[in-house]
């Protein structure tokens, strides 16, 4: 429960708000509305534009959360600079640091700063004043936590002050057609913090995810009025900030070790962008009554899962074994194309047998054992010959004519009789 105090001023304005002016609602036609496309704002940061499907739409509020030290501020003092050399002064708003520091962080950086205005207030009363009178192209709050409006005695940060400072940064922004990038802060459990009304507000949420020791991040689309949800962008940390990485599978894949058992190459889909990932995996005995089961970048679930249907189908022993899965690189994915490919590596640490450094997976896995199909696979496929896998697993397809390289089955026991019987007989 949070007590907020109503002013005689607000009380009477609220009274007046709450009665009707005599005005009479238009009701009109859709089809008899004329449908007016603004251009979207180019950033130049290409891995941005396609997040949120194009660029920055004019009046759209984007919000962008994510852990401390994923780069936020970081980002969004890159897209007010990019912006401003482009389509004139932008408006950096910052409620967390000084405009000394401010420019501190762009210089290290290597920005330029001749078109970025600065101001270090709190109050949104000022605040909105300010981005009328200037109309800058772009404004940056940083961050929506830090903002509190004089209409009400609660804290900045609260319910109530994030609610109101939101609702009154959307109108300027609906209004003045000037598009408003809010930062906020996140919760020990990873969701931006207050209410979850902020993020019905806005147009677009962007999340960063990744470890902060791990230079990559990916910047996820959660909700996009404009655009698709599917996207990401995938970042490295350098010492001039985010840039973009424009082939994260060569990035994913760099640093891995193809001769040592355990490893496998799995396509998966972001968006409209084939990955290439590698699966890691290690099974050893167990000094506990209750083996462990860790997951790092898949999902704990499915990997209980494909535990069960490998000793149930496909005999292979697990009960007394400790299995640990890691997704190499920090990431994390949801792809149920996963599967196959997180269920051969378990396999090769079983066997201490290393799989071919030029194959790929695909596949999703049924508790029959079955290996079903997944979506876009000829990008899957397309994205492993690039990258030099010449050779895929992939579910059964039935149709003839299959390009050379692809080896389709469709239960999990063949793939497993394939790769590690037959070849150690052969």
């Amino acid at each position: 429960m949070i007590e907020e105090v109503q002013h005689a001023s607000s009380r009477s304005v609220a009274s007046k708000k709450g009665r009707s002016n005599g005005s009479v609602l238009t009701v009109e036609h859709l089809d008899s509305i004329n449908s007016i496309e603004k251009g979207r704002i180019i950033t130049s940061i290409q891995e941005l534009d396609r997040v949120l499907g194009g660029g920055v739409v004019p009046g759209s509020v984007v919000l962008i959360g994510g852990d401390p030290g994923m780069g936020k501020s970081t980002l969004a003092l890159q897209i007010a600079a990019a912006v401003g050399d482009r389509f004139g002064p932008s408006l950096y708003v910052t409620g967390e640091e000084s405009l000394q520091q401010l420019k501190q962080r762009a210089e290290r950086l290597a920005l330029s700063v001749k078109n970025i205005h600065g101001a270090a207030e709190t109050n949104i009363e000022t605040i909105a004043q300010a981005i009328i009178a200037v109309r800058p192209s772009i404004v940056v709050i940083d961050s929506i936590q830090t903002m509190a409006t004089g209409l009400m005695e609660s804290s900045a940060g609260s319910v109530a002050q994030v609610r109101e400072c939101t609702a009154l940064l959307t109108k300027i922004a609906k209004a003045e057609s000037i598009p408003i990038l809010l930062i906020g802060h996140v919760t020990k459990d990873g969701f931006i913090a207050g209410p979850k009304i902020l993020e019905h507000m806005v147009d677009a949420v962007l999340q960063f995810e990744g470890e902060e020791r791990y230079a990559y991040r990916v910047l996820r689309a959660l909700k996009n009025r404009y655009g698709s949800t599917n996207e990401i962008a995938v970042f490295s940390m350098m010492e001039r900030g985010l840039q973009g990485v424009s082939n994260p599978s060569q990035v994913l894949l760099s640093g891995r070790n193809s001769d040592a058992p355990g490893t496998a190459v799995v396509a998966v889909i972001e968006g409209t962008r084939p990955l290439l990932v590698e699966i890691q995996a290690l099974v050893s005995h167990s000094g506990f009554s209750m083996p462990q089961r860790v997951s790092t970048g898949y999902d704990g679930k499915r990997l209980q899962m494909i535990i069960a249907v490998l000793e149930k189908r496909c005999g292979i022993t697990l009960r007394q074994h400790d299995v640990f899965v890691n997704v190499a690189g920090g990431f994390s994915f949801q792809d149920p194309a996963m599967d196959l490919g997180v269920a051969i590596a378990i396999v090769s640490s079983v066997y201490d047998t290393q799989i071919p450094s030029d194959v790929s997976f695909m596949g999703e896995v049924g508790l029959t054992g079955e290996i079903r199909q997944v979506t876009q696979i000829d990008k899957r496929i397309a994205e492993s010959r690039r990258m030099g896998l010449v050779k895929t697993y992939i579910p059964k397809l039935d149709v003839p004519g299959q390009p050379d390289g692809l080896v389709e089955f469709g239960k999990l026991q063949h793939v497993i009789h394939d790769l590690f019987v037959v070849t150690a007989n052969g």
